[in-house]
């Protein structure tokens, strides 16, 4: 089963998955990148350092060597010196330890970057398991830094071999040479030899972290099943999501609805569209869309109308443009207001006669709707 969910996991991490695995301080790592980057680092130091800490060195052994007679027979004043002279050492020593402690420090930032993770320290008794043990013994990962070990040596031992045999004849001739000649000789040598097994370290490491890398990625590869279930887990399940969209439609239907015995006017188009609008003189700078629909909306729009005895107007033109160009609580466009207005003036009329009687008003016929906005003349059909 376990092989088959690792063949299944063909998506690749996603940034939640890998924020995780850093949180628990799980991050690509390369020891021998880090191992490299501080073997060059100290390398290049001795190499652009070397003459000045062996003439420290030098001066430090001389001194160390000569003794006063009171420094002799004084054990005090023998450990004074003794302090003095690593102290001085110590201080010759200095800038390389601190280039080294800084390289240290950064080489974590060419791969994986630096982590400061506390579930990392947490105990973790499950690491102590025999099986799980045995099984990372002979695990594929296991191989690989097996062969990894056997490929260091065989090349840092071939290079080694390879720099001392080339320098086989100035080695034997060393003896003949005098002490400060040959002091010099052996730094330059050790230098070379030094440089050359480092050299061999980088292609090494240049192998090893892009390895690093694909495993680590590869490890933290995830099922379609998982991609799903996260997507959910952080956008929501979309059936759910589905289910509360349609509610809050509901509701915001049932809201328009409740508007519309507040209506004023309802113009329609006949059956395709309607728009119900409203004004309050003195609370308004414009008419309002209080409610509008197309199709079944339109309809119930219409019956709650009549129902609650709305005036109704039928004027297509207008009803297109109030349509197009408005959304719900927005006011009129200016381009609509020659043509509301004769609505509205209708409709107060309307209420006169309704209330006191007399001679009916006329409705209006042709309403002053600018072309632009019917959406009839934009399409070039009719609706």
């Amino acid at each position: 089963m376990a092989e088959e969910s690792d063949l299944e996991r063909t998506e690749p991490a996603s940034p939640k998955r890998l924020e995780q695995a850093r949180e628990e301080g799980d991050v690509p790592r390369s020891r021998e990148l880090s191992t490299a980057t501080i073997l060059l680092a100290a390398g290049g130091a001795l190499w652009t350092m070397g003459d000045t800490l062996i003439s420290h060195l030098n001066q430090n052994l001389i001194a160390g060597l000569t003794l006063e007679r009171e420094v002799a027979f004084d054990f005090n004043l023998l450990i004074g010196k003794i302090g003095s002279g690593l102290l001085d050492v110590m201080l010759a020593f200095s800038p390389v330890a601190v280039l080294l402690m800084l390289v240290a420090l950064g080489s974590p930032l060419l791969i994986g970057g630096w982590l400061f993770s506390a579930k990392a320290l947490e105990p973790n008794f499950g690491r102590l398991n025999p099986a799980s043990g045995l099984g990372n013994m002979i695990s594929a990962r296991a191989g690989v830094e097996l062969l990894k070990a056997i490929l260091k040596t065989v090349l840092v031992g071939s290079v080694a071999w390879v720099v001392i045999m080339g320098q086989k004849e100035a080695i034997f001739a060393l003896p003949l040479e005098n002490v400060k000649l040959g002091t010099g000789h052996v730094g330059y040598m050790m230098a070379v030899s030094f440089m050359s097994i480092v050299a061999a370290l980088i292609l090494i490491a240049a192998i090893d972290a892009p390895y690093q890398m694909w495993h680590y990625a590869n490890k933290l590869k995830m099922t379609h099943q998982e991609v799903v279930q996260e997507s959910k887990e952080a956008n929501g399940n979309p059936q759910i999501k589905a289910k509360i969209r349609q509610q809050q439609r509901e509701m915001a239907r049932r809201r328009m609805m409740a508007e519309i015995p507040k209506a004023d006017v309802v113009v329609t188009n006949p059956t395709h569209f309607a728009v119900a609008l409203k004004y309050t003189e003195g609370g308004m700078r414009a008419p309002k869309v209080v409610a509008k629909g197309a199709d079944e909306v339109a309809a119930k729009i219409r019956e709650l109308a009549k129902e609650h005895q709305v005036p109704l107007l039928e004027a297509p033109p207008l009803a297109r443009a109030l349509f197009k160009h408005t959304e719900l609580g927005d006011e009129i466009p200016e381009g609509l207001y020659a043509a509301v207005a004769e609505v509205l003036a209708y409709v107060f009329q309307l209420r006169v006669y309704r209330e006191r009687g007399g001679v009916r008003p006329e409705e209006p016929l042709q309403l002053n709707v600018p072309a632009e906005m019917d959406p009839n003349n934009q399409a070039g059909v009719m609706v």
